[in-house]
């Protein structure tokens, strides 16, 4: 084989990429024009004596035009990326170091929640793509300090995340998977 400016027959020599799971601004865009994206959801939960379900904590955050709404973890599944390692990954991005997820030993969402640009039937909106979330419920026995774009994280009751001025604050109808979530661990039924 013979080498020519950093080439073999056949193949280029090239450094690998350090990041090969990241997608460039303009590959991520051309990506979400053409294909559903997947994400996990995660919605943290602080458990009484008994393991029900006592609070759950909401992110509040501000969008570039400057509108507050509550959301919580959130973010895509990266290439050779497991669904636990990515949940882990958004949490401890999202809550801190030292919100101590615990995740369970079967990682089966309670819901798969499918987001598209524009209305439809699924109720879920996310405008800059058609995306599918594996959403999750999980125990977090640390210290949250939000992270990122949130400005704070919010214990609430499940009566109160589920009051109409809470769920109001949701955009995307994600205030649908909150219930969902709660109906899921016996609140609402």
């Amino acid at each position: 084989m013979s080498v020519d400016s950093g080439r073999t027959e056949g193949m280029s020599v090239r450094t690998p990429d350090p990041n090969p799971g990241w997608l460039s601004e303009e590959d991520l865009y051309e990506a979400r024009r053409r294909l559903p994206m997947v994400y996990v959801e995660a919605l943290p939960v602080r458990l009484d004596a008994l393991g029900y379900v006592s609070e759950i904590g909401l992110l509040y955050v501000a969008d570039t035009d400057g509108h507050f709404c509550r959301t919580f973890v959130s973010g895509r599944v990266m290439y050779r990326e497991t669904i636990r390692a990515a949940l882990m990954r958004h949490l401890e991005k999202d809550l801190g170091p030292f919100a101590l997820p615990q995740l369970p030993p079967s990682i089966t969402p309670f819901t798969v929640a499918e987001y598209f640009p524009a209305p439809s039937e699924t109720g879920l909106t996310d405008d800059r793509q058609h995306a599918v979330s594996l959403a999750y419920l999980v125990p977090v026995a640390g210290e949250c300090s939000p992270r990122q774009d949130a400005l704070e994280l919010t214990w609430l009751t499940p009566e109160e995340a589920l009051s109409p001025e809470i769920q109001s604050e949701f955009i995307g109808g994600r205030g649908n998977l909150v219930r969902q979530a709660l109906a899921h661990v016996g609140w609402g039924r």
